[in-house]
Formats: structure tokens, C-alpha cells, sequence
């Protein structure tokens, strides 16, 4: 497997020059990378969801939201389009691809992003050593698994936002 390597940010998001190299380092409290979630929402309003590989280091097997990590040198925009194709095939642009919230958490910079897609979850071409699987939920299936502990739980005030920000979005269809 080749090296991550990801850029550093101070606490406005700001570069600061130095880069580290994926799981061989500690971000010091005011040292930050950027990592990117991608929400999909079908027309219909459902929400496609991903259940990570069992294989995965962080999180294996638990249902979660598509997104990662930027590499050195990449935009937030960059890194989510990148991220939405190789985990699950589906193309995206900045006319369908919009930026809904950004977050500071921990040692992370988080810029999350919404599309909406229509492609049947059987037709997606998942990357096998990052999802094991994808399904629609409608919001009330996707509630009830945050509650049951079914879904990564990212926190109260982070789903709340997310599916706030999501509810109200209109965008292309892709």
C-alpha cells in the first residue's frame, strides 16, 4: 500500500507547510488535516448509506458516511469528488457536488458535501476494501439506526446539522 500523505493546517485552515505521512504521526492540539464526508440523497429523498469493509482499520464493518481523508495537495472539493468516485463509482461535478457544513473536530478539519444521485445502489461500483456494502434508507430508517447505534455515531449536533442541511438542499441530479 502507498504512503498517505496529507497536509497540515493551523486552526483558521490555513497550510502550514509541514505534511505528515498517514498513521505515522500525532497532530499537535493546534495542527489540523483535512478530512471530507460526502452525504447522497436521492430525488426521492432517501439516503444512500455505506457500511465499511470489515478489513478497515478504523470503524470495520460499521455503517458510516462515504468520505476520507484529503492528500497533500488537494482541495475540500477535490478530495470529496475523488473520495464519492473511487468508493462507490459515482462522477461528480461543482454544479452537483455542493459543500453544506464545516466543522472543526478534534484534530480535523471536516468539510462536508451533499449530491444527489438516482444511480440504483446494485449498479454502484464499490471500492471492495473500503465498502462491503451500500442501501436507501429513508430518513426515518436512518434516524432509527443513529438511535439503535446501527450507524457511526459522529454526534447529536452533527446528524442534526447534516440532516438539516440535506432536507433543505435541491441540487442537480446526477
Amino acid at each position: 500500500m502507498k504512503r498517505e500523505i496529507w497536509d497540515v493546517f493551523d486552526a483558521d485552515g490555513n497550510l502550514t507547510g509541514k505534511t505528515v505521512v498517514r498513521g505515522k504521526f500525532f497532530l499537535k492540539p493546534d495542527e489540523y488535516h483535512l478530512v471530507v464526508h460526502i452525504w447522497i440523497t436521492s430525488s426521492d429523498g432517501r439516503i444512500l448509506i455505506q457500511r465499511r469493509s470489515d478489513k478497515k482499520k478504523l470503524m470495520p464493518g460499521e455503517w458510516a458516511a462515504t468520505g476520507g481523508a484529503a492528500i497533500s495537495g488537494e482541495s475540500s472539493f477535490e478530495a470529496a469528488k475523488r473520495e464519492l468516485f473511487e468508493e462507490l463509482g459515482i462522477p461528480s461535478t461543482e454544479e452537483t457536488l455542493k459543500q453544506i457544513l464545516h466543522l472543526k473536530r478534534r484534530n480535523t478539519i471536516l468539510d462536508i458535501w451533499a449530491i444527489t444521485c438516482d444511480t440504483d445502489p446494485k449498479d454502484l461500483k464499490l471500492q471492495k476494501n473500503e465498502v462491503a456494502e451500500v442501501r436507501l434508507v429513508t430518513v426515518e430508517e436512518f434516524n432509527e439506526m443513529v438511535k439503535s447505534g446501527n450507524f457511526h455515531n459522529y454526534g447529536k449536533e452533527y446528524f442534526e446539522e447534516v440532516l438539516s442541511a440535506i432536507t433543505a438542499r435541491k441540487g442537480a441530479t446526477v
